[in-house]
């Protein structure tokens, strides 16, 4: 690359719990020879998704090119977050050869495209492509709306009335900007869950676009990287429930982070992250857990009530210290009677 060339960026988007931070693991040890940098979004004030990617990093995507920008969505702090860390990556003593984005679960990907026409940095990156990941299994069951039983009541009832959740917003934003669809977990969806998926997607997008189906974050990274879209030139193909509005808020979400006493029983966890879900319609858990008599940390990631976790490395400097981030919409967030139930 030249010092005059663009560098190309990847926006990785996709629902809470889509697998986007498996599959950036999966290019940071694919580089194919790119110096990579990572940009992570989380939504809340504690970073996971970028701790898990520092425990991985190499020569072609070292610690220092990993940045996590916790102090909001993205596409709300483009002036005091985004240009400025862009420019910190492009100032590096060896810049890299491509930028990976991976935006929060709510994130809307439009406003941050728009973020590079800024004067600052319009002339050194371009937007290489809009990756959107697309839960295949969530998506078939439909529940990127929270109760799809109600709101087709509500929309038969009165006209007027906006027939959206916000879920369902953000899951069509996500898929009207995308580049690449890629259909995660395919392997728990099974054929009949694809084909749904599938005809959803393909329902949502305003043009046609390559809906690909991907397991634990395994794709050749010839087929996402390079699309060269230029996507901050082709705005007008990519519209969005929110064209015409300044900004939009995250009201309807809201983060609650639960520090985590250490805990004896692994299996007594999963069984209360799994009803808490059921019973509070919790979106997203993740986080780590100390285990008694392990000195491994415990990863945790839920969506819904599915709930996966492995001991990913030692607890280091950090003490032992657990904690849970668990997102729901803003009326079902009750913070003491989700301690109640994760026992902190």
């Amino acid at each position: 690359m030249t010092d005059l060339a663009k560098i190309p960026v990847t926006v990785i988007t996709g629902f809470l719990g889509s697998g986007k931070t498996t599959l950036i693991r999966h290019l940071m040890t694919h580089s194919q020879g790119r110096r990579l940098a990572v940009l992570v979004n989380e939504f809340g004030t504690v970073g996971v998704d970028g701790d898990i990617l520092k425990s991985c990093a190499d020569e072609d995507c070292p610690a220092e090119n990993i940045v996590e920008l916790a102090n909001g969505c993205i596409c709300c702090t483009v002036a005091d977050d985004f240009i400025p860390t862009i420019e910190a990556l492009m100032a590096m003593p060896t810049r890299p050869d491509h930028i990976l984005i991976e935006t929060s679960g709510l994130a809307l990907p439009k406003p941050l495209l728009k973020a590079f026409d800024w004067p600052a940095i319009r002339s050194k990156i371009t937007v290489d492509g809009v990756i959107a990941l697309a839960d295949a299994e969530a998506v078939a069951a439909g529940r990127f709306a929270p109760d799809v039983a109600a709101v087709d009541a509500q929309r038969q009832a009165d006209d007027s009335l906006d027939h959206e959740t916000p879920l369902s917003e953000v899951f069509e934003d996500q898929i009207s900007c995308a580049d690449i669809v890629l259909l995660s977990k395919a392997d728990l969806a099974g054929e009949s869950g694809l084909a749904k998926a599938r005809e959803v997607v393909e329902a949502e997008s305003p043009r046609r676009i390559p809906i690909l189906e991907m397991s634990e974050g395994v794709v050749d990274p010839k087929v996402v990287l390079g699309l060269n879209a230029q996507a901050e030139d082709d705005l007008a193909a990519r519209p969005s429930h929110h064209d015409g509005a300044d900004d939009h808020e995250h009201d309807d979400f809201e983060t609650v982070v639960i520090p985590m006493p250490e805990i004896e029983d692994v299996s007594a966890l999963v069984s209360a992250i799994e009803e808490m879900a059921a019973e509070q319609n919790i979106l997203r858990v993740k986080g780590y857990v100390a285990v008694a008599g392990k000195p491994m940390r415990l990863l945790v990631q839920a969506v819904g009530g599915r709930v996966r976790h492995q001991f990913d490395r030692p607890w280091g400097s950090d003490m032992r210290a657990g904690h849970l981030v668990v997102i729901a919409e803003h009326d079902d967030v009750n913070e003491p009677r989700i301690r109640a139930a994760l026992g902190a």
